[in-house]
């Protein structure tokens, strides 16, 4: 799943220099008071004609996912249903969708017989596959991510599936619920002394024995977020520019210094946590001043990295807990 990840980052380098940022036009009602027909503009470019606030929708990616059920729309159709079942608890599922295959290569008889009034894909898909899933429905096509404002990017798709769902009004309650957690965050760990402290927020996996971990910079989601809270981002490397991941290895963390450090980890995937596993007992981690001190913070599982403000609120909830305790 994390080679995936790394996999659809890149693909999505090459979508983002041929597509501009998704806008929609004109702006949908709340689904209660309209079923007038909808022309968006998505992150193509494209417009996309809808009859209708769309209520059998599909989404190919998690981001996508959590922001429907947000919104309160019950996706008809999900790509591997179970990974997001483990990754995303801080928003679950409501219904029982339909599984459509993989976020990379989801099946597309199989979306195909749910007869979706639309698709909702990230740029992460290839163009051919893209193409393919217009045939079978309309498709609302958005950005995964921008390290140039991870924040702003993830409430721009917020607004854009909510303006195709006519659930708006819902998108409003859940960015200012948002902000605010943003605020109180921000002021509890002014008040615990936490400004402006070094942190650094990363995860790892285990393939073949070789432990890769992935820095989390000031581009990525949780690093804008980390920002907002008044936190300092320790990480110099360069990230990607779509999510804002860099890679590194344990001897990587020894530029980190004395920080205060979080990951997140997954009980229901065993290579998902070397910091509690292989690296115990490896002498670079032993010696890192954070791992000496006890500033190692395994944050709770479930809360999706690259997720929508929900899985950010929990996210936010955490790093509060860990860091003021």
């Amino acid at each position: 799943m994390r080679r995936l990840l790394l996999t659809a980052a890149a693909a999505t380098v090459a979508a983002l220099t041929l597509t501009a940022c998704g806008t929609t036009e004109p702006a949908a009602d709340d689904a209660k008071k309209t079923a007038e027909p909808l022309v968006l503009t998505d992150a193509s470019g494209a417009k996309v004609e809808l009859a209708g606030p769309a209520k059998k929708v599909v989404g190919t990616e998690w981001n996508v996912v959590e922001s429907l059920i947000s919104l309160g729309v019950e996706p008809v159709g999900v790509a591997d249903v179970k990974g997001y079942k483990t990754w995303n608890t801080a928003v679950p599922l409501k219904n029982e969708p339909k599984d459509i295959g993989t976020r990379g290569e989801p099946s597309m008889d199989t979306i195909a017989s749910l007869k979706p009034d639309l698709v909702i894909a990230t740029s992460d898909l290839p163009p051919a596959a893209l193409e393919q899933l217009r045939k079978v429905a309309p498709v609302l096509e958005v950005r995964p991510g921008d390290a140039a404002d991870p924040i702003g990017q993830m409430t721009k798709n917020l607004d854009l599936i909510a303006q195709a769902t006519g659930t708006t009004e819902q998108s409003g309650k859940l960015k200012q619920a948002f902000q605010t957690k943003l605020d109180a965050g921000r002021k509890a760990l002014a008040d615990a002394g936490k400004a402006g402290a070094p942190y650094a927020f990363a995860d790892g996996y285990v393939v073949s024995n070789q432990v890769s971990i992935r820095p989390y910079t000031s581009g990525s989601l949780i690093g804008g977020v980390n920002e907002k809270l008044g936190l300092k981002n320790a990480w110099t490397v360069q990230g990607d520019p779509a999510y804002g991941l860099a890679t590194s290895d344990v001897e990587g963390l020894t530029k980190l210094g004395d920080v205060e450090f979080a990951y997140i980890g997954n009980d229901g995937d065993k290579d998902s946590n070397p910091f509690a596993g292989v690296l115990a007992q490896d002498k670079v981690w032993t010696s890192l001043p954070f791992v000496q001190k006890g500033n190692v913070n395994r944050l709770p599982d479930g809360i999706w990295m690259f997720g929508g403000t929900e899985s950010m609120n929990k996210y936010i909830d955490s790093v509060v807990a860990a860091l003021t305790k």
